[in-house]
């Protein structure tokens, strides 16, 4: 691995995690980079390399933010897509809303059954609605990488804002999941108080 200075580092974070740039990326790797470059960057290795106590340990901690920030980016297809975009200088309508209808209307039903099962805590609804959402952002996921390699941008544009709408909506199912497992499981503890 390349030695990485603050100043100069952390402007492409594909490079940073030793990752090509592209969609697609190993998350093996990509952990196995984070606990290198915690390791590198900790206080104590840090403190090696300069003589000042206090610009070592915020030299560690800005170097470690961004660390952190990079990885969270890297990790995420929604966040991911947004990066490729934004260093290809497409990102300017990433944040504007979702334009296709028959996406909204099926994404605010999976929130409706979602917000419903939830609410009555109803875990086989719940564990339903689990794999329909991870085959929305797989399919998501292959549109935009798809349309990233062939630059076309209204597409990839698109496939970010749906694939942001079910990462949020992915997230909420598993909190979901296990709030309602956790609920349960305490409610099989009081039957034994």
């Amino acid at each position: 691995m390349t030695d990485i200075t603050p100043e100069a580092q952390f402007d492409n974070f594909f490079a940073l995690f030793e990752q090509p740039v592209q969609f697609e990326v190993n998350q093996a790797s990509l952990d196995q980079h984070l606990r290198l470059l915690q390791k590198r960057y900790h206080p104590d290795n840090v403190a090696k390399n300069l003589t000042d106590a206090a610009e070592a340990q915020q030299h560690s901690e800005q170097a470690s933010a961004l660390i952190n920030q990079a990885y969270q980016t890297l990790s995420a297809p929604d966040s991911r897509a947004s990066y490729l975009l934004d260093m290809a200088d497409q990102a300017q309508n990433v944040e504007h809303s979702i334009a296709d209808l028959d996406f909204l209307e099926d994404a605010m039903e999976m929130r409706m059954d979602l917000d419903d099962a939830i609410n009555s805590k109803d875990l086989p609804n719940l564990q339903q609605l689990h794999p329909q959402i991870t085959e929305r952002l797989t399919e998501q996921s292959e549109r935009f990488d798809s349309a990233y390699k062939n630059q076309d941008w209204q597409t990839a544009i698109d496939a970010t804002q749906k694939l942001k709408f079910l990462v949020k909506l992915n997230a909420d199912v598993t909190t979901g999941l296990d709030d309602v497992a956790t609920a349960e499981h305490s409610d099989d503890d009081d039957l034994y108080v």
